[in-house]
């Protein structure tokens, strides 16, 4: 479930987002280049399920029973008188303002994206308070939680800019295949540049986040712990994510533009398919990594026990 809703909130923050920077106010109508509204729709119940859910199983732990044993005087304790009932709260009521929006607003595009978006952002957020960032107080715990949430949004825009060009590199139904190639290869220019700014951000808070909770002098300490491993892991397919956003940049995004030149596609649209596709899965393992190491005790706090 964890792994489930936090993917599914960074596809809504990242597939709303997308648009907006990648593509032109035309390009942006849906069903032109992206399924925009059927897809926000989608991930936006997915994410109020998945949320649900997770409450549910978070009060099922807390009392040690079942899902189906909890009772209601419970769950409203846990909403009304802790951190993280009241992000849930928050959450949902996003979520489905979220939902509402995907669905009515029909004046623009721009403006059902911006909204699903500015919504989404929110209810991604909200999930600092159910890991360790929640749990850290004072000045640290601030910056905690505010770089938490900053590393995060990062990561969703560029996990959702991943998934909206596999979407636009399948062949498509309308026969303007040369067309939505010639977008491609344009918006993969606009995503090299906000993809940078993203991997800036997600490299300076993941080193405020890691000092946080495992410090410096517990670097050699990592591979004492399942949560060091796991950490290694995360940074390891990261690192290999960034590589293989290079490629993307550097070398097959000039080879589409050189075989949309020469009038054959086929070969490089497979190249940049099958390296987006290595990039999403290295992402679903990282949000595995980081599911789980939500639930386990930090480095640093280990080395203090």
């Amino acid at each position: 479930i964890r792994l489930g809703l936090y993917l599914s909130l960074m596809l809504l923050v990242g597939l709303a987002a997308f648009p907006l920077y990648a593509l032109r106010e035309g390009e942006r109508r849906d069903g032109v280049m992206l399924a925009t509204k059927k897809t926000l729709v989608f991930w936006s119940g997915a994410s109020i399920l998945l949320s649900l859910l997770g409450f549910l199983a978070l009060v099922a732990q807390m009392m040690g029973s079942s899902i189906a044993d909890i009772d209601w005087q419970t769950s409203r304790s846990i909403i009304i008188e802790t951190p993280i009932g009241a992000a849930w709260v928050v959450r949902m009521v996003a979520l489905i303002a979220c939902l509402l929006a995907a669905i009515l607003i029909k004046r623009s595009d721009e403006t059902r994206l911006a909204t699903v978006l500015g919504t989404s952002a929110v209810a991604l957020a909200t999930l600092v308070w159910t890991g360790h960032a929640g749990a850290t107080e004072g000045m640290v715990g601030g910056i905690h939680k505010a770089s938490d949430m900053l590393h995060m949004i990062a990561a969703a825009i560029w996990l959702g800019g991943i998934a909206a060009f596999l979407a636009m590199l399948r062949i498509p139904d309308d026969g303007l295949w040369g067309d939505r190639l010639t977008v491609s290869h344009r918006a993969l220019d606009s995503f090299a540049r906000n993809g940078t700014i993203c991997v800036a951000v997600i490299i300076v808070t993941g080193l405020i986040n890691s000092q946080i909770l495992v410090g410096i002098s517990n670097i050699t300490v990592l591979v004492d712990s399942l949560y060091g491993w796991l950490l290694i892991l995360k940074l390891l397919l990261v690192g290999m994510m960034m590589l293989l956003g290079a490629q993307n940049r550097w070398r097959l995004t000039p080879g589409l533009g050189q075989a949309l030149a020469d009038g054959d596609t086929a070969k490089a649209v497979s190249a940049l398919r099958a390296s987006l596709l290595i990039e999403a899965a290295a992402g679903v393992v990282v949000l595995s990594a980081v599911a789980w190491l939500g639930t386990l005790e930090p480095t640093a706090s280990a080395a203090m026990s």
